[in-house]
């Protein structure tokens, strides 16, 4: 239960824009009185100015930064429009999330607030070093803006964005699905449970919102010590009105089973993230990958950036053992029944809609064949049904979609670049 309220807590912290600069301003009131005391104990001279000189420098830095900031954020929010117009909305929160931008902002706000504290205690007799620290402060914010500047334009490339969700993909899916895919390991015996023998329903009370993650190890704690079973409703991701049934418990102890506890081991938010849910994962790629393929932006060659980071997912999921949703405790009786998907809604997700919607691009078409072709090769033979389910609907696609058969045959062959480099690997659905 801890754990849940853990990651609440570290994804307000990420999340939050403004909890960084406010460190920096603390922190600048307190290193202000430090400095001078350490002038006063040294009798610094170190520039040689005089009180007049002084505070026109100072206050002439205090103002250069707080133009810092405003293009600062100016910049975010540039970098926020693009990215929710050009790729898409679900990034947003990916930017708020950025270290560089958090910390190059907590030094603009640190060197404006100490530059405001040091142009106040100028006198007849001038502090040098609090005076020397505020221009050393000025040249490494104007430093750090170039390095934001170059940041923002790097991390807006639609390669960046499409690396950088599937990097954290595979971090859950690492943490979702550590073990390797065994023939024994029984993925589809998921659970179904008689909703007509339940002996307690549990709904939301609160405003609506998105299921984010839930701590398997709490639920089952909580069902074995009650001696009943818990069944979680929604999936992860899942959206959840006010109202609707969120746990299910059945057996004689449901009665035992408290619910505060129970709502205490679930996590919920306004939007989805990556805590539990790699399916986001494949969601926002394949978002972006849809409004390049839009007629409004027709960017064909993003879209296959998209698919390549995809391709990479499939192949690494599909060596991977998938939950099975069943909980059992020590004696083998069950204890907690969720909702999880399977390998075929991955590769549904990574293909359906890209598949239609760039039905018209033989450079889409070709890197979808070649995707299908590849992680083929790779998947246990347990696995091929769906890829070779959607190699067949890609191929009724093409053929749907060209009419000249020379432009079909181009559409069908599999290339890892879209077009330039065939994949010559023999085709799936003929497998």
């Amino acid at each position: 239960m801890n754990r849940i309220r853990g990651q609440q807590r570290r994804h307000f912290v990420q999340s939050s824009l403004w909890l960084v600069p406010v460190m920096g301003m603390v922190a600048a009131l307190v290193a202000a009185p430090l400095v001078r005391w350490i002038d006063d104990q040294t009798r610094w001279t170190l520039m040689g100015f005089g009180a007049d000189g002084a505070r026109n420098l100072v206050g002439a830095l205090a103002s250069s930064l707080l133009t810092f900031i405003v293009f600062a954020l100016s910049l975010m929010l540039l970098a926020v429009q693009m990215a929710s117009g050009q790729l898409t909305p679900r990034i947003i929160n990916r930017l708020f999330e950025g270290r560089r931008f958090k910390l190059v902002t907590c030094l603009f706000v640190f060197s404006w607030v100490y530059s405001l504290a040091a142009v106040g205690r100028i006198e007849e007799r001038v502090p040098q070093l609090p005076v020397a620290l505020a221009m050393a402060l000025s040249l490494v914010s104007v430093g750090a803006f170039l390095y934001l500047v170059q940041g923002i334009i790097q991390s807006m490339r639609p390669v960046s964005v499409l690396t950088g969700i599937a990097n954290d993909t595979r971090e859950v899916i690492d943490a979702v699905y550590p073990a390797q895919f065994s023939k024994d390991g029984g993925e589809h015996a998921g659970l179904e449970l008689d909703r007509g023998t339940a002996r307690k329903t549990v709904r939301y009370r609160g405003h609506s919102s998105v299921v984010l993650a839930f701590e398997v190890d709490g639920l089952a704690e909580i069902a074995t010590r009650a001696g009943c079973t818990v069944e979680i409703i929604p999936q992860v991701g899942d959206f959840l009105a006010t109202e609707e049934e969120l746990f299910r418990l059945y057996g004689a102890g449901a009665d035992a089973a408290s619910e505060t506890e129970l709502l205490r081991c679930i996590s919920l938010g306004r939007e989805r993230t990556l805590e539990q849910d790699p399916a986001f994962g494949f969601r926002i790629i394949v978002d972006i990958a849809s409004r390049a393929l839009s007629p409004a932006i027709n960017d064909p060659t993003t879209a296959v950036l998209a698919i390549d980071q995809l391709h990479h997912l499939l192949h690494l999921l599909g060596q991977r053992q998938l939950d099975t949703g069943v909980v059992r405790d020590a004696s083998g009786a069950v204890r907690l029944v969720y909702r999880t998907p399977d390998w075929e809604d991955f590769v549904t997700l990574a293909a359906t809609e890209i598949r239609l919607y760039g039905a018209t691009s033989p450079q889409v078409t070709r890197r979808l064949q070649a995707m299908l072709e590849r992680v083929l090769r790779t998947v246990p033979q347990e696995r091929e049904g769906a890829l070779r389910q959607e190699a067949s609907l890609l191929l009724r696609t093409i053929e749907r979609s060209f009419d000249d058969p020379v432009d079909r045959e181009l559409a069908l062959r599999g290339d890892l670049q879209g077009f330039g480099s065939r994949d010559r690997g023999r085709d799936p659905a003929s497998r």
